[in-house]
């Protein structure tokens, strides 16, 4: 993949071709797959997406400590009945968020994309679009492998490890795979998808990662579904033309530096920020003791 957002830029304008179309073509070169052969994986991991935001919309796991159950069918159900301050579009599209992050604390199967933690954005940014644009799954495919190339930037200069770079690495990287998607999946240009994702990562910029217990439950929950409306509001404002002065591979390698400097009981330690709570050193206390039990 090209080194700079400048670069991308310059090769998808000189060839007409669109973002997406050049992470495929690097992608086939480095995977020895065959066009269908990589779509075919996609189409799988697609799948597997459609899956999870729509698990537990209509139904409600149960966890251990029972943090984070329900969230998705109680927005789900709120959508339905009431008229939400932020509108019914939004809300479910961050029920959708909630779904996958309950299927993934209730063991199910779910796509890291790019982690565990951050997995309900990306899923919820392609089934909203999906619903809202009567899209098909070639579109999403496309969306995917714009994440795909949005991610390789983030991998060469930062990091998507919460224990590394919080979770600005893990929310923050899905939410800008996610904004990138959008704008492709939409008809943007690839000036627009780099600037939504730069915007997005500029929103979240140092957000700790904090988890209790070091459970991936609470607040990554939270987080998932702010992170899907991080994504849909950074993708409007590119949309319209509102531009981020620094390059998206400058604003990749800052959140790599912010991270570092991030203290380390604020990076998945289970130590500091809502871990640290009195609450949520009780519930560590009791995940550790029901571990060794």
């Amino acid at each position: 993949m090209l080194n700079t957002a400048q670069e991308i830029i310059d090769v998808c304008n000189k060839e007409g071709i669109h973002f997406y179309e050049l992470v495929l073509r690097e992608e086939l070169k480095n995977s020895k797959m065959t066009k269908e052969e990589f779509i075919a994986e996609l189409q799988k991991v697609l799948d597997v997406m459609k899956a999870s935001s729509h698990n537990t919309l209509e139904k409600e796991y149960k966890t251990e400590y029972r943090m984070i159950d329900g969230f998705a069918k109680i927005f789900y159900d709120y959508q339905k009945q009431k008229d939400p301050i932020t509108g019914k579009f939004l809300v479910k599209a961050m029920a959708m968020a909630f779904s996958t992050s309950e299927t993934n604390a209730n063991m199910g199967t779910i796509a890291a994309a790019p982690t565990a933690g951050s997995s309900g954005i990306m899923p919820a940014a392609l089934m909203s679009m999906r619903d809202k644009y009567d899209l098909d799954d070639d579109t999403l495919i496309n969306g995917l492998l714009t994440s795909i190339g949005i991610g390789q930037i983030i991998g060469k200069y930062a990091t998507f490890a919460g224990a590394e770079g919080g979770c600005q690495a893990e929310c923050g990287s899905a939410s800008a795979m996610a904004a990138a998607a959008v704008v492709e999946m939409l008809g943007g240009s690839v000036e627009e998808a780099l600037n939504a994702a730069s915007i997005t990562l500029i929103n979240i910029m140092g957000l700790a990662c904090d988890p209790i217990a070091g459970l991936v439950e609470y607040p990554c929950t939270f987080r998932n579904a702010s992170g899907i409306m991080n994504s849909l509001i950074s993708a409007d404002m590119a949309m319209a033309g509102i531009k981020s002065i620094v390059p998206f591979d400058e604003v990749a390698s800052a959140m790599g530096e912010v991270g570092n400097l991030l203290h380390e009981s604020i990076r998945e330690t289970g130590l500091g920020g809502l871990a640290g709570t009195k609450t949520g050193q009780k519930i560590r206390a009791e995940f550790l003791n029901l571990k060794e039990d």
